[in-house]
């Protein structure tokens, strides 16, 4: 295959340009894993075939399992083959991208761990750019640490990656930090959140500080209220036992949703470095109003699907899932507060869940009403004016308006979007949050990425909310899987005499 020429047609069906990346080797530890399989290893194939991974690289799987390297590269052709089935991939494309794969048995989590052969396939490469991913559980990140640094394998351009929980506690985060950080300096450390990678993610930095238009209006005076949505169709499935050592708090808002409300609050940066963004997201977690025992029961809710349909499908409920009964929450929604001189009285409203009617992933700006009504009712019901970013599906952008109803017979209101999708504008493929993390990892750019005191203040604060749900027995409400989560959750913003928007 000709990757130039493969390349040249990407990028004018993409209408981007793919930055070359230095040689690098990548070692994914837990390789075998679902994370590995679906996500990291179909990533890496997407930037081979884009061109962007030169011809010296080596992307080494390593997992307790013992195989054969051709068993190996047939799980990911076959993995792979299985999440993208639309996409046409020759077996001239799978050939080639294979030469960059190797593997290695090596159970991290045993003292007598056999690193030989991992260190036999590095060897000689300590020039290159080198990834340590880590797809595993967070209790194994300092011990693969700690082995790392005893083998000499953290060469000068060596660089480790953190899938997230980082923890589940306070406690248990800066444990993780410090045993990472023992062997790999800050600069070197990357706590991946895949939803820093999302084009859409990204874009809102651009659309508030390069337009004239969002800026002046982004605060108190202008801004009503800001919801957060993050709803997934699937339930816990064959992760459930795992699930119910986390639950949604921890799962979902301690890292993914905690980062979004950080790029909507934060102050503008001086410039868009990665210490400068993160100098501002680092001021908003300090900024977050405590949620505490007092304040729990009326600012939070817990929920867990039952049994349920979805897409005319049954669905078996949590605790099915689970084999037993559980509180773990599988829904959670918070009514949040920060504390400082833009968004004072503006709350925030954050809600995720599982099994839920849609997945979207979504930021609904909601701009204040305006003072006084020029029509009349007759003409249509005034909705407020708001801002959409889409993360997921179809990414994109609205601003809605009303607008009138074109036609004879009278002032008549409609609202309407003015829409930007990524799918129409950009008309292809684009890279998507993993490829673009990963290769942020190449180029040594942290600012898609969590700093330590980042994950600690957040830490901090769910460690709050936590204790208030134990102290005060909070516990999960009930919702069928297909809704919309519990009724308390829909209470939650309607007692405050607003509503969640599922405008489609």
């Amino acid at each position: 295959m000709d990757n130039g020429i493969h390349n040249k047609t990407r990028q004018k069906s993409t209408g981007s340009q793919l930055l070359p990346v230095e040689p690098f080797d990548i070692v994914v530890f837990g390789a075998t894993g679902d994370l590995a399989l679906r996500k990291l290893l179909p990533a890496l194939f997407h930037r081979w075939r884009d061109g962007q991974i030169p011809e010296d690289c080596k992307i080494i799987g390593a997992s307790r399992t013992t195989m054969s390297r051709e068993i190996f590269i047939t799980q990911v052709e076959t993995r792979y083959r299985t999440h993208y089935p639309d996409e046409k991939n020759g077996t001239n494309d799978w050939q080639a991208f294979a030469r960059h794969l190797h593997y290695c048995a090596l159970d991290v989590a045993s003292e007598d761990a056999n690193w030989q052969e991992l260190e036999a396939l590095l060897d000689g490469r300590e020039d290159k750019i080198r990834l340590f991913y880590l797809a595993l559980p967070p209790g194994l990140f300092g011990p693969v640490s700690a082995n790392i640094g005893a083998r000499g394998l953290n060469t000068a351009q060596a660089r480790i990656v953190l899938e997230k929980p980082i923890g589940h506690d306070l406690n248990s985060a800066r444990a993780i930090n410090h045993a990472v950080g023992k062997v790999f300096p800050e600069k070197s450390i990357f706590r991946i959140d895949h939803y820093l990678g999302k084009e859409t993610v990204q874009n809102l930095l651009i659309l508030r500080f390069t337009n004239s238009l969002f800026e002046p209006i982004w605060n108190a005076n202008v801004v009503d209220h800001v919801q957060v949505t993050v709803a997934e169709t699937v339930g816990a499935g064959n992760r459930a036992s795992y699930y119910d050592t986390s639950g949604a708090l921890r799962d979902m808002v301690q890292n993914h949703m905690l980062q979004l409300l950080c790029l909507v609050a934060m102050e503008p940066p001086n410039d868009f470095g990665a210490d400068t963004i993160r100098d501002e997201k680092i001021k908003v977690l300090r900024a977050l109003r405590p949620i505490t025992p007092a304040s729990a029961a009326k600012d939070t809710v817990r929920g867990q699907y039952r049994d349920g349909a979805i897409n005319g499908t049954a669905v078996p409920g949590y605790a099915d899932e689970l084999g037993q009964p559980t509180d773990t929450e599988t829904y959670t929604a918070l009514k949040v507060h920060v504390d400082n001189w833009r968004w004072s009285g503006v709350p925030f409203y954050l809600r995720t869940g599982k099994c839920m009617k849609e997945r979207r992933s979504e930021i609904v700006i909601q701009f204040k009403s305006i003072a006084h009504a020029l029509t009349s009712p007759e003409a249509g019901h005034l909705h407020p004016t708001r801002l959409v970013i889409r993360l997921q599906p179809d990414e994109g952008v609205k601003l809605l308006l009303m607008t009138k109803d074109p036609g004879p017979g009278g002032m008549r209101l409609r609202y309407v979007p003015l829409n930007l999708s990524y799918a129409d504008t950009f008309c292809a493929r684009y890279p998507d949050a993993y490829e673009r993390v990963l290769m942020a990892v190449v180029r040594n750019d942290l600012g898609l990425f969590m700093r330590r005191d980042e994950v600690e203040a957040a830490w901090a604060w769910i460690d709050g909310i936590l204790g208030a749900w134990h102290s005060e027995d909070v516990h999960s409400q009930s919702y069928a899987a297909g809704t919309d989560g519990p009724t308390q959750g829909a209470m939650l913003i309607d007692r405050d005499g607003r509503e969640w928007f599922d405008y489609l």
